[in-house]
């Protein structure tokens, strides 16, 4: 079981949890995924292990995997029943059952992201989010999230506290000033290939080669 310390990481990792995996294995489509990262992927093209921070049921990693048929993958989660949907995905992937806030790097990949993932995280932990985003990442580091130029709580499903919207990416950027920002991008959701309004930022550290 997953450890947690805030209200929203308790939140996420019980029945409400549940309730959101099972909307969005009902309605949510890899395909859509697919056109986001085949976006996003184009300038990461030599991204080799991938890790992400918050991946659900794995709609991302399966995205990625139909993209880069042999990439390395592993997921952090912290909700029990998507890690059980986790552990389904063939070729198998590493899963790790934790909170991104306690999840602290073990190795470094070329690839480290999040998607819809930063906006449910309580403010006063997300230094240390982007801590552990950084220092996993051995290249490109990627944030897909709702973006506001300033920060805003958000009423989610009657809840306040529970969804916030900023410049998760202009806060990282700022944090670490080596960064460079390599590309951006927005999808609607009327598009062809609808993500929910939600904005990609890609990321590189300035040494890419590989340790």
């Amino acid at each position: 079981m997953a450890v947690t310390k805030t209200e929203q990481e308790a939140f996420w990792a019980g029945s409400f949890g549940d309730e959101y995996l099972d909307r969005n294995l009902k309605s949510d489509t890899v395909a859509n995924r697919v056109a986001l990262f085949s976006q996003i992927l184009k300038h990461a093209a030599d991204a080799e292990s991938f890790l992400e921070l918050g991946a659900g049921a794995g709609f991302n990693l399966k995205a990625i995997r139909t993209l880069r048929p042999d990439a390395s993958l592993t997921a952090v989660e912290i909700n029990a029943k998507a890690i059980e949907e986790l552990k389904q995905i063939r070729p198998a992937i590493d899963v790790v059952h934790r909170s991104i806030i306690s999840s602290k790097p073990d190795r470094e990949y070329d690839f480290v992201f999040t998607r819809g993932v930063l906006i449910h995280i309580a403010p006063d932990q997300l230094p240390a989010v982007y801590d552990t985003l950084y220092q996993s990442s051995r290249q490109y580091l990627c944030v897909i999230e709702y973006y506001s130029p300033t920060p805003v709580d958000c009423l989610y499903r009657g809840e306040t506290e529970k969804l916030f919207k900023r410049d998760f990416a202009g806060e990282i950027l700022n944090r670490f000033p080596d960064l460079a920002l390599v590309d951006y991008g927005f999808v609607y959701h009327r598009g062809p290939y609808p993500q929910d309004d939600i904005t990609w930022f890609l990321m590189r550290k300035p040494d890419r080669a590989k340790a």
